[in-house]
């Protein structure tokens, strides 16, 4: 075959990859276009069906008012839907059907309900229309009728931002292989008119190499591209989760006065927290940019405590067997970034067994090995699930290597895992076999150094007595209001400075305080790391607190010897950093 024919024919199987690539991505998008479609049909009927629910709802509690022409008691339950952004108009209506009472929050949506029938539902124009009748004892009172907006603007906008993410990932994707494809094409060109010249052979070489590299920088910044979007499109997916969870928790505490189911809403909400601060943990693990806050830890006690979380991250159908001897070596890691681990690792158990089985977690003394020169334990997480092959076992710390669906992971769970044992100065490694289920093994190094009393012994319910005055530096109102009732529910009493120059002002002016507690990161020329050290400098007895959600410069705020507390933290991590900082400044020399 001549030099001529191969790059033709080569020239033909690369437009046959590209023609393939092109019509896979426009599956996609159909594909994605699609669901979005259906599931902006059924959210709509969702949303028709819930209102449907304030109105019968209504109907149920005006019927008294109605037997009595109580027209102020009708008034009264129209007004109580007030609260609800979603209902733009509501009206209360006799048997006759003449209007006794009702609202709106705008000209001429209360009269479009005149001519809504009793039992009628309908849409129109990014509006429901939905009409009950009100009856006692089969005898018809009137009726009730409501014009509510079908979706807000805010919850649209959370609705289509990951899939409009994923959609632009997937154009700059098209956009970056047209341009490979075009860079190739030239490339061929090229070499097919010099071929036919024998005296620059060299030249064409020399040529054809130089446009190869550029495809291949292409193809390498596709790839990328790719990555970045499915990571991007599997955190989108998880927070808009997270975000729906907390905010139709939030607007369902305000509709009931039930103390069981208002208890059931508020765990839900504390759950899509903590989701929400896990998923955070995983990309700054993956990062390798989170200080590990590393402590002492009895491995037997922490698989108790957490057994209740991995029974929650699992199905009924998964048993959790959980063994630790008493006698298990401690170890020195960050528990939460352990927590964090252990949980991962169960939720991928899960997915591997979807008929159910049985995930053991054991825990055991090793001796140095080849691998860890030092005493160690030895933590295996084992499911009994499908297994893996032999090239996803070597892969499966990568970051973003999932073998889920786009949208359902994010590929960053077991690189967190590996992330927390290397920083921790131990490893981790996987054995599995298809078919026989999957063993992750932790092995992180001994310590002979003794467990705080305070997480041997637990923390004591905060005191409600007077505790000092404390000058909270916080520029966000939203968060100095949260952490000042947290304070004041601690016994303190609470000053609070926008930045780090009204703080230095107040230091001067406002008297004494007995703590301060700072954000790391605010507005102007002084960090929270410089307030501390110019207020060390000032009043060196006085206890210093900074507060970081992410900041690069909390190993250094540790390092100067402050105390550092990660938001978010609860109520007693608070108390406890606050007694911690105490402690240390009253023990300091003067």
């Amino acid at each position: 075959m001549t030099r001529q024919a191969t790059t033709s024919v080569r020239w033909l199987g690369a437009q046959r990859v590209h023609v393939i690539t092109l019509l896979s991505l426009a599956a996609l998008l159909i594909a994605g276009v699609m669901s979005l479609v259906i599931g902006d049909h059924a959210y709509r009927a969702s949303t028709v069906r819930g209102v449907a629910s304030q109105a019968s709802l209504l109907s149920s509690a005006v019927g008294g008012a109605l037997a009595f022409d109580d027209d102020k008691a009708a008034q009264t339950h129209v007004d109580a839907l007030r609260f609800s952004t979603r209902i733009v108009a509501a009206g209360v209506y006799d048997r006759s059907g003449s209007r006794v009472a009702g609202f709106s929050r705008d000209q001429g949506s209360l009269a479009e309900l005149d001519d809504l029938g009793a039992d009628a539902t309908r849409t129109g124009q990014g509006h429901a229309y939905v009409g009950r009748a009100v009856s006692e004892a089969g005898v018809v009172l009137g009726s009730v009728r409501l014009k509510a907006i079908i979706e807000l603007p805010a919850q649209r906008a959370s609705r289509y931002a990951g899939p409009i993410l994923l959609f632009i990932m997937a154009a700059l994707l098209v956009v970056v292989l047209n341009l490979s494809r075009g860079s190739l094409r030239r490339a061929n060109a090229e070499l097919a008119v010099r071929n036919a010249e024998l005296g620059q052979a060299n030249d064409r070489l020399q040529t054809e190499m130089h446009e190869r590299q550029r495809a291949e920088e292409a193809l390498r910044q596709s790839q990328k591209m790719d990555a970045l979007g499915q990571l991007v499109g599997g955190i989108a997916h998880d927070f808009n989760n997270l975000l729906m969870v907390i905010s139709g928790g939030l607007q369902l505490l305000d509709r009931t006065d039930d103390p069981a189911k208002r208890d059931r809403l508020r765990l839900g909400v504390q759950q899509g927290v903590d989701r929400g601060v896990g998923l955070t943990r995983q990309l700054l693990a993956f990062s390798r940019t989170s200080a590990l806050q590393a402590r002492v830890v009895e491995i037997p006690k922490l698989l108790e405590n957490v057994s209740m979380l991995l029974e929650r991250s699992l199905r009924e159908n998964i048993v959790v067997d959980i063994s630790a001897p008493a006698e298990t070596w401690r170890v020195e890691v960050d528990p939460s970034e352990l927590e964090l681990a252990l949980v991962n690792l169960a939720v991928n158990a899960r997915d591997a067994m979807p008929d159910g089985g049985v995930l053991r977690v054991t825990a055991h003394n090793r001796p140095p090995d080849e691998g860890l020169a030092v005493d160690h334990v030895r933590l295996v997480v084992a499911d009994t699930g499908f297994g893996m092959s032999e090239e996803t076992a070597k892969r499966v710390f990568e970051p973003f290597f999932t073998t889920k669906g786009v949208g359902r992971g994010t590929g960053l769970g077991l690189s967190q895992v590996y992330g927390f044992a290397r920083s921790s100065g131990g490893r981790a490694s996987v054995e599995s076999q298809e078919g026989q289920g999957a063993r992750v093994i932790l092995d992180l190094p001994r310590t002979d150094k003794v467990a705080e009393l305070a997480e041997i012994d637990g923390v004591s319910t905060p005191p409600t007595r007077n505790q000092g005055r404390v000058l909270l530096v916080e520029d966000d109102p939203a968060v100095a209001e949260m952490t000042a009732g947290l304070l004041v529910e601690l016994g303190y009493a609470v000053d609070r400075a926008a930045d780090g120059r009204a703080a230095l002002d107040r230091l001067d002016a406002a008297g004494p305080y007995d703590l301060m507690l700072s954000d790391m990161v605010m507005p102007g020329d002084l960090t929270g790391l410089a307030l501390a050290s110019a207020t060390r400098e000032l009043r060196p007895q006085l206890p210093i607190v900074l507060v970081t959600g992410y900041s690069e410069a909390a190993t250094d705020a540790r390092s100067a010897g402050f105390q550092v507390l990660s938001k978010p933290y609860t109520l007693l991590d608070l108390r406890a950093a606050l007694e911690l900082s105490s402690t240390q400044a009253a023990s300091s020399p003067q």
